[in-house]
């Protein structure tokens, strides 16, 4: 949803063509269920995506930038290994960009987090259920464990986050989006210009 959004966004303000969002991608698979999780593997994703920029570059598109809010390694692996013949292929992992000075906890491991909630505060604030919301701090000796792009996966013990969702707020959200679109906007479109 953060990435539609932004990918929305920047279309409209950049009169750039925008394709379809591709709605999965490759998860660690958890001992445990979380309803709504589904993961394709890591070449499904490749081969999906290489076809479709093949068939983009045939018809004349010469750049792609490619985003996603998703570190997992095997995602960012079938994402950055895209072949072309001639065309750039850029990939923007939205949430590896320096969050430092924006967030109380911008050091610790993040899934369901003060970022992520944050940002769905701002953008679709009708899905967020902060009531429900809980608090999953790591101990230090973790953080490299449970990082983020890490195949570690989350902790048995977590109930679907790793971080302190409940200090979210709707203003940091705005904030955040805020950023991470200048940053993009600023340091890859117009790079790719």
């Amino acid at each position: 949803m953060i990435v539609e959004r932004l990918a929305d966004d920047l279309s409209a303000d950049f009169q750039i063509l925008r394709a379809p969002t591709v709605e999965y991608g490759v998860n660690r698979v958890n001992r445990r269920e979380f309803p709504g999780n589904a993961s394709v593997r890591r070449k499904t994703l490749h081969r999906w995506m290489n076809d479709l920029i093949g068939s983009w570059e045939q018809a004349g598109v010469d750049t792609f930038i490619i985003l996603t809010a998703h570190g997992f390694d095997p995602h960012q692996e079938a994402l950055s290994t895209l072949r072309t013949h001639r065309a750039r292929v850029l990939t923007v992992d939205i949430f590896a960009l320096d969050f430092g000075g924006h967030l109380e906890d911008a050091d610790g491991p993040m899934h369901g987090s003060e970022l992520d909630t944050s940002l769905l505060l701002y953008l679709a604030p009708e899905l967020v259920r902060m009531e429900l919301a809980e608090d999953f701090p790591l101990p230090a000796r973790l953080h490299s464990r449970f990082r983020r792009g890490a195949r570690g996966g989350l902790p048995v013990s977590s109930p679907g986050s790793v971080g302190h969702p409940t200090i979210a707020t709707r203003e940091k959200g705005e904030r955040l989006y805020k950023m991470i679109y200048e940053r993009i906007a600023t340091r890859v479109l117009e790079s790719a210009a």
